[in-house]
């Protein structure tokens, strides 16, 4: 069973906290870095992405970075930037978005759990990708990003989250995208036994977001276990920053696809090969173009929006060759426009929902000939997926609102 525990934070003042929090360090490109730590020089991006301390002939990945990350990390500390608390807690981290509120407890899972598969992925990492942050966590000895974590919800644990948000908060702000950012701690000692019972009863953790720093942190773990032979599982470096979701409150959006040529043919070759494959519906009004339900994707081409619905003898019952995403590539993608590797193959791009239905005309305008809007995979598709130990295709979810880094801070 799970093995969440509580743990002693280190945390931004509440001063500052607004200016602290950031964006996941992957969401940016180094230029982009750069100009959000030029304009606030007290975003933890600073120390997420430590290059954005040094010229740009230094390598991203220089050992002089991952120092100076480290050293950001004491000074912030010194100065007061940062405070430690003083005891071990469980902290609950809402997020308020377009008017739907998620709320998730952060804490520390288990190394163990992630290696036994009590904490499921669903989609592979890349080693290059990995080894960026384990010589961050490595270097700063500690966790900076919390991996987004989801289980199924816990009437138990609800129960105490629901009392604890009664409570005053220790933070609340609205950050510059109009997301709303509240935490509250649960300090009180039957509280933190009744959270960590209730989750020793969950067998099953998903992980939604944050592949690459799960499995960073969990071989920093590994790697310090190694160098303490004599560890007894309880230190720090057992377990990795998270925060955990109930099913219920989380909401994934579309991950769209656009495809610069037609691999060929003409538009209207085209859309006659769409109408044998699919069920195809021009749409009349404008303002009513994302699809509506699973089994539907919208397509736009030659300027107009079409509804197309997947034939139920193209939909297997396979948890993940039956995925909207699994159908599109394997009946139209692959066969039709010859887009065998969708991870590789640079004919297609991938646009997150949060972009928009504008952003697929866009990109049809300037350099797409063909958009296809597509039905949110749900999170129950996610979880089904991630129990038959298998992975989901490429760009499959798109989770909203993203964590913000530097709310939480985990030594090792």
């Amino acid at each position: 069973m799970a093995d969440i525990k509580p743990f002693v934070c280190v945390r931004p003042a509440e001063d500052v906290v607004s200016a602290v929090a950031a964006l996941p360090y992957d969401v940016y490109n180094r230029e982009e870095a750069k100009e959000v730590v030029a304009k606030n020089p007290k975003s933890f991006l600073a120390i997420d992405r430590a290059e954005t301390q040094f010229p740009d002939d230094v390598d991203t990945y220089d050992d002089r970075v991952y120092a100076k990350a480290a050293q950001m990390l004491k000074d912030w500390i010194a100065d007061g930037t940062f405070i430690r608390d003083n005891r071990e807690c469980y902290y609950i981290y809402e997020l308020t978005m377009d008017g739907r509120t998620q709320t998730g407890i952060a804490a520390c899972a288990s190394i163990d759990d992630y290696a036994n598969q009590v904490i499921k992925k669903h989609e592979n990492t890349r080693a290059d990708k990995e080894q960026d942050r384990i010589c961050h966590v490595d270097t700063c000895s500690a966790q900076t990003g919390p991996i987004f974590l989801a289980y199924r919800a816990n009437a138990v644990i609800n129960e105490v989250v629901a009392k604890t948000k009664k409570q005053d908060a220790l933070y609340d702000f609205v950050a510059e995208d109009g997301i709303r950012h509240r935490v509250f701690v649960i300090s009180d000692p039957e509280d933190i036994k009744t959270i960590r019972n209730a989750f020793a009863q969950i067998g099953e953790i998903y992980i939604a977001d944050g592949h690459h720093r799960a499995a960073s942190a969990v071989k920093v773990g590994f790697k310090r276990r190694e160098e303490h032979p004599g560890y007894t599982g309880k230190e720090e470096f057992n377990y990795f920053l998270s925060v955990l979701f109930p099913d219920e409150e989380l909401m994934i959006m579309d991950y769209n696809r656009v495809v610069r040529d037609l691999g060929g043919m003409t538009e209207e070759a085209f859309l006659s090969k769409m109408q044998e494959l699919f069920d195809v519906q021009k749409i009349e009004n404008g303002n009513d173009v994302r699809p509506v339900k699973k089994g539907q994707f919208s397509m736009f081409l030659s300027d107009k929006w079409y509804r197309c619905t997947m034939r139920p003898e193209s939909v297997p019952e396979d948890p993940v060759e039956g995925l909207d995403v699994s159908v599109l590539q394997n009946v139209l993608l692959a066969p039709v426009l010859g887009i065998g590797d969708p991870k590789t193959d640079k004919r297609i791009d991938f646009v997150g929902g949060i972009r928009g239905m504008k952003e697929l005309e866009r990109r049809c305008h300037e350099d797409c000939k063909v958009a296809f809007a597509m039905y949110p995979t749900s999170i129950q598709e996610l979880f089904a997926v991630a129990d038959a130990g298998r992975l989901m295709p490429p760009k499959s979810t798109w989770f909203e609102p993203k964590l913000r880094s530097g709310l939480f801070i985990h030594e090792i």
